[in-house]
């Protein structure tokens, strides 16, 4: 058996994992990355790339301003009693100086001034700029090798499934803004006539949102010639004398023994993609299929090997929900995030009723679909409806307006797998196995809060959060008829983009056992761990900004530097 030392061993590639290699390196320890698959990135690299930074650097320059004060009462809201005190203050605290952190290394990002908090009714939240994006990145930076080596962004982060975009340029297309054409034809101006890097690679120059954030870290580790392992999945954790000395990786076939002098860090994704573990921990019905995050990844291996040594789980049935809808021949299903927003739809159930706030938060969705199947046996699936006009101006899963690419230029198998049509919503309904009479009495009642701009039954767009992805030239953003045929409908599942539940650590990052104790040398970030945020979602970029910011404060302990609490008076203290 062959064995091998080092300072971090830091198991997994998504965004924690690889700034507590890079924060690592630059505090002097030499690392090792290992990665179960042959790609870099995880579910970090299709993700938004959005980190959720309360009173953030960027704020000041947009005119808004936050406290450390707000930011804690609203997680700990949030949080439930789920996650400890300490371990907020230590999130709300430190999020802020990782940001700064990530802007020296190369990996600048920017606040969105409109992008509300999740739940904005709630003391404490914000209608905007806590959310961060990730400002554009040159891939010549990373290089083709390192390019190549990177995890591609999913479809629908894609442009005409070339160009990327960006959260702003998004943002301007959905909200309909005058500059919203000229942007459009901006980039593919600019992707077009950057002949040169399109001779070399198909993926674009430009990379945004995860694949912004990802492969600045990516650069920044190869920079500083940290090793990394790929196709070498961890086996075990090591355990001597009552301490984690390292690790045993497959690779190449062979048993590798890896001591870790300092520590080992886990930073390998949640549980999702193992329908075992779903079946043992998450709400029913539950899929591994179902996730819009990386296949063959994020299998709870390294829960499983921490658990193994004594580590506590927690949060176990959780999920950072969404819905998802599958499109052939794509390796996964596409969360829906942004569309259900749009003016024109609505999301019933097998009975057709809607049963929820279309705009809501996509925890909540999932949640809904949950709570509303247990009720009346049909919202999984759900079925997402629109008429002609939707269809006609409004980009929805795969499919681009239809004044774009209308129906005869969609791919044929797409008619019945991922849309269903109907000249009649009562032919709509025959082909979904939806009640006809409820669909036409909830179109009915949805073109009715249209023409009122108040929805009566689910309060949508009544929130600074559901209007961010509205129409404001509408009465009610959110809000549109639903009358005029062709019928539209695509089926959606209670997918998730991970699992929130993992191993419970303490504010430091380290994994504490079931009596609350230290596993000395054993550190843990990312969805690899509990939440902080408990069963909530408290604004996007509630998964990456945590995931960096216990990797920054587990770095700054194993060194002997740890980061002292400054507000203790908020804990009682």
């Amino acid at each position: 058996m062959q064995e091998q030392e080092f300072d971090l061993v830091v198991v997994g590639t998504g965004a924690g994992a690889l700034l507590a290699a890079v924060r690592a390196a630059d505090e002097g320890l030499k690392t090792l990355v290992i990665e179960k698959t042959d790609l870099v990135g995880g579910t970090s690299a299709i993700s938004g790339g959005g980190i959720w930074i309360p009173d953030n650097y960027d704020m000041p320059k947009a005119g808004l301003r936050d406290s450390i004060d707000a930011a804690f009462k609203y997680v700990k809201a949030c949080a439930k009693g789920l996650a400890s005190d300490d371990r907020v203050l230590a999130y709300v605290e430190t999020a802020r100086v990782m940001a700064q952190y990530l802007q020296t290394i190369g990996i600048p990002y920017r606040c969105v001034p409109k992008y509300s908090d999740y739940y904005p009714e709630m003391d404490g939240a914000l209608p905007g700029g806590r959310t961060m994006d990730p400002v554009d990145y040159n891939a010549a930076q990373l290089g083709l090798g390192g390019l190549a080596q990177l995890r591609p962004t999913s479809p629908g982060q894609l442009i005409l499934g070339r160009m990327h975009i960006n959260a702003f340029e998004a943002h301007s297309m959905l909200a309909r803004e005058f500059k919203s054409n000229f942007t459009l034809a901006g980039m593919m101006l600019r992707y077009f006539l950057d002949y040169p890097w399109r001779r070399k690679t198909r993926r674009d120059r430009r990379l945004t949102g995860g694949q912004a954030l990802m492969g600045g870290l990516f650069a920044a580790l190869r920079k500083r010639k940290v090793e990394l392992w790929l196709n070498s999945p961890l086996q075990d954790l090591i355990v001597e004398q009552g301490r984690v000395s390292g690790v045993t990786v497959l690779r190449d076939g062979q048993t590798v023994t890896v001591r870790a002098r300092r520590a080992v860090l886990l930073g390998a994704g949640g549980f999702e993609r193992n329908q075992q573990m779903r079946e043992q921990y998450l709400p029913k019905p539950t899929d591994a299929a179902w996730p819009a995050t990386p296949p063959k990844a994020n299998t709870g291996d390294a829960i499983r090997a921490g658990a193994a040594v004594g580590g506590a789980l927690h949060l176990m049935g959780h999920t950072w929900g969404a819905p998802t809808l599958e499109v052939p021949k794509e390796e996964k299903f596409r969360a829906l995030f942004v569309e259900r927003s749009l003016p024109g739809c609505m999301v019933v159930n097998a009975r057709g009723e809607r049963f929820l706030n279309e705009s809501g938060p996509y925890p909540e969705f999932q949640q809904a679909m949950f709570s509303n199947h247990a009720a009346t046996g049909g919202a999984v699936p759900a079925w997402i409806i629109f008429d002609a006009d939707f269809r006609q101006q409004q980009p929805i899963g795969p499919m681009m307006p239809g004044k774009a690419v209308p129906d005869s230029k969609l791919r044929k198998s797409w008619l019945g797998t991922v849309y269903w049509k109907g000249e009649t919503l009562d032919e709509l309904a025959a082909q979904i196995g939806v009640d006809p009479a409820g669909l036409k009495r909830s179109a009915a009642r949805m073109t009715e809060f249209a023409q009122t701009g108040v929805d009566l039954d689910f309060r949508r767009g009544s929130n600074a959060f559901d209007r961010y992805y509205g129409d404001p030239r509408r009465k009610n953003p959110n809000l549109g008829p639903i009358a005029k045929g062709p019928f539209y409908a695509m089926k959606l599942l209670p997918g998730d983009i991970g699992t929130k539940g993992g191993l419970l650590t303490d504010r430091e990052g380290r994994v504490l056992d079931e009596q609350g104790q230290v596993i000395e040398g054993l550190y843990c970030v990312g969805n690899n761990s509990a939440s902080v945020m408990g069963p909530a979602y408290p604004g996007a970029g509630s998964t990456l900004g945590p995931a960096m910011t216990f990797a920054y404060r587990a770095v700054a302990h194993m060194v002997g530097k740890p980061i002292a609490l400054q507000r203790l008076d908020l804990l009682g203290a």
